[in-house]
């Protein structure tokens, strides 16, 4: 989904990572790969899919009294069909929630609430991530992974880049990367081999009290999927009412400052 939090940064975003790299990660001996290069290329296979679905397991820090962290989870699945078609299932220790757009109409459900909020939204995904998260205030997790646009938000604000080396996320071969700004720090570990998928995102928050971390771990990548053609499509089942979405916040308080890219789960319990 780009639903939005104490972390928020994405369901989602290059000429993107330029800038020095931390000299002190260079290896011994040869030239480090170009992390610039690495997301270039995830982005360029990413954007060139016409349908892909993932799933992803999140851990996000929650920041109390004192300074205090909580650490909380929740599971995304995603399906993609562009230009035009995004679903997200998000579900976890502190809500169950669906996101949907067929092309035509956006949707949010809270399935434990078993409220749902429609809005019209004709488009692509790009303009329905952005009318969700400028317009009606929920960001969906990981969806600007969907974007066309994609390199465009991982771009904004970035500073330095470092290749930090090989790694294994799942059993799964990685080159890992991290990458810094004024207001966070952004790691990320890129598949190796011909299906450069992010396998690992990792933001820290570092200007807010405590750094809060906001964590996940995809897998069980189908870059072919076969989607059911209701897919995108929202049919109530009983006892589910329609509601609507809370009315826009007084212009002062209309946007939040920016704190990362776009990657961040929407705020808990944020009813549609």
């Amino acid at each position: 989904m780009r639903l939005k939090s104490n972390t928020r940064a994405a369901l989602g975003c290059l000429v993107l990572l330029s800038g020095p790299m931390l000299a002190a990660a260079a290896p011994e001996k040869g030239t480090p790969p170009d992390p610039d290069k690495i997301v270039a290329g995830m982005c360029a296979y990413l954007t060139s899919l016409d349908r892909f679905s993932f799933r992803a397991e999140v851990t996000d820090d929650e920041v109390y009294i004192g300074g205090k962290k909580l650490q909380f989870g929740f599971t995304t699945e995603t399906f993609v069909e562009r230009p035009d078609k995004l679903r997200v299932d998000a579900a976890g220790d502190l809500f169950d929630k669906q996101f949907l757009f067929d092309g035509k109409t956006l949707t949010l459900v809270d399935v434990g609430e078993k409220v749902y909020a429609s809005v019209p939204a004709p488009g692509d995904i790009e303009g329905a991530l952005a009318k969700a998260d400028g317009e009606l205030r929920f960001r969906v997790p990981l969806g600007d992974l969907a974007s066309a646009r994609l390199c465009e938000h991982l771009a904004k604000g970035q500073g330095h880049a470092l290749f930090v080396g090989p790694s294994k996320v799942g059993g799964v071969a990685t080159e890992h990367l991290a990458f810094d700004r004024a207001d966070i720090q952004f790691q990320l570990w890129v598949a190796t081999g011909d299906r450069p998928l992010p396998m690992k995102i990792l933001i820290n928050q570092k200007n807010l009290p405590a750094a809060p971390q906001w964590t996940a771990v995809l897998s069980d990548w189908k870059t072919a999927a076969k989607l059911k053609p209701d897919t995108f499509s929202y049919k109530p089942g009983p006892g589910v009412k329609q509601i609507k979405f809370a009315p826009p916040p007084p212009p002062a308080a209309a946007k939040a400052p920016d704190s990362g890219p776009a990657m961040t789960p929407a705020p808990t319990g944020e009813k549609p």
